[in-house]
């Protein structure tokens, strides 16, 4: 069957050359159905009859017509939408994670929608669940690391399954890397090297994976008979790094320090070497997440390896397993971290020295 037909706007006047989208409506009209036996033709519905899912398919390629997705979801309850809330951008990890994030579920015919939270004000967190809700998506990721956002998330009535890439213990999947063990092989790595002095240069307060990298630094010393010290609270940054190793040059009071991200690593060492302070034969430095610069730092960084892709595909997996049983429990899972053994490590000096 060849269909021919011009569709014209609604108030459209004879003689005007405008065009408006095809709706579902006129796709019923040119194949002489009604439009709820287009929806069942658009649903794949098993009771329509070859000819007439034909008449109705010839009058969609001959509108050019396009399924609205919103329409579909009211209808149908998919939307074929994930959501995503991230805490945090720009940095490698994130950014990694969220790429194959979003390839995963592109391979399994969905898209993803992000909502960025500016803050962590109840507020914000609220809207960002509020706005994914308004894209019918079917499900929710949550990529933000601070123990606030996930204080609020359960406080919130969100009846879509979710789950969060960094705490089991508020309810929702541990999908997120071992950071407490990630934490514990760094600082035994550098007491396997005879160093008793260990600083830590945290990540900043309210952040899940902060706190998990600090309590494997801490079990690393306890179980060792190690002494333990204050970690210094930074920020994630190379800048806060540098400005730390300013500091702290001027006692020298330690042999070995565990930065809990690499950017913060790389600052340590740039600002022991403008004090000329030798890395890493009078301190050592180790970092965490290995990203790409960590390899070609000076001296080459010793760090936690992250699967940063693999945690955005299984989360992925996890989430669609949920959608498509009516789970809303997710299955706790983790992923072990690494050592990876560069140059910014040595033995311990000799006392003294």
């Amino acid at each position: 069957m060849n269909v021919h037909i011009k569709v014209r706007r609604v108030n459209e006047t004879p003689g005007e050359d405008r065009s408006r989208m095809a709706s579902i409506r006129d796709v019923a009209r040119v194949a002489e159905v009604s439009y709820q036996t287009v929806s069942r033709v658009l649903n794949g519905h098993p009771s329509i009859r070859p000819a007439t899912k034909q008449r109705v398919l010839d009058a969609m390629e001959a509108l050019r017509y396009r399924p609205n997705q919103a329409a579909r979801a009211l209808v149908t309850s998919r939307s074929s939408t994930l959501g995503v809330i991230l805490g945090s951008r720009g940095e490698y990890g994130p950014t990694s994670s969220l790429a194959a994030l979003e390839d995963s579920a592109r391979e399994q015919g969905y898209w993803v929608n992000s909502a960025y939270l500016r803050d962590t004000q109840p507020e914000t967190i609220r809207a960002a669940v509020e706005h994914l809700r308004r894209q019918s998506v079917e499900g929710i990721i949550v990529h933000a690391p601070q123990v606030r956002v996930f204080d609020v998330l359960a406080e919130l009535d969100v009846d879509i399954p979710y789950l969060g890439l960094h705490s089991a213990e508020r309810g929702i999947a541990e999908l997120a890397d071992d950071q407490v063990l990630g934490g514990r092989l760094a600082t035994e790595h550098l007491i396997g090297l005879g160093h008793v002095e260990i600083v830590h240069v945290a990540g900043p307060q309210d952040w899940i994976e902060a706190e998990s990298r600090m309590r494997g630094y801490l079990q690393a010393l306890l179980d060792a008979d190690q002494p333990t010290r204050a970690p210094i609270l930074g920020d994630w940054t190379a800048d806060f790094g540098y400005r730390a190793a300013l500091e702290l040059s001027h006692r020298l009071d330690f042999t070995a320090v565990f930065a809990a991200n690499d950017a913060m690593a790389i600052g340590l060492m740039h600002g022991f070497r403008d004090e000329g302070i030798d890395v890493p034969h009078r301190v050592s430095v180790v970092g965490f997440d290995d990203i790409p610069l960590a390899a070609h730092s000076c001296p080459p960084l010793s760090t936690v390896h992250q699967q940063f892709a693999s945690l955005g595909r299984r989360a992925v997996t996890e989430l669609l397993r949920m959608i498509r049983t009516d789970v809303v429990a997710p299955v706790a899972s983790s992923i072990e971290p690494t050592l990876v053994v560069r140059e910014s490590t040595a033995q311990a000096p000799h006392r003294g020295i």
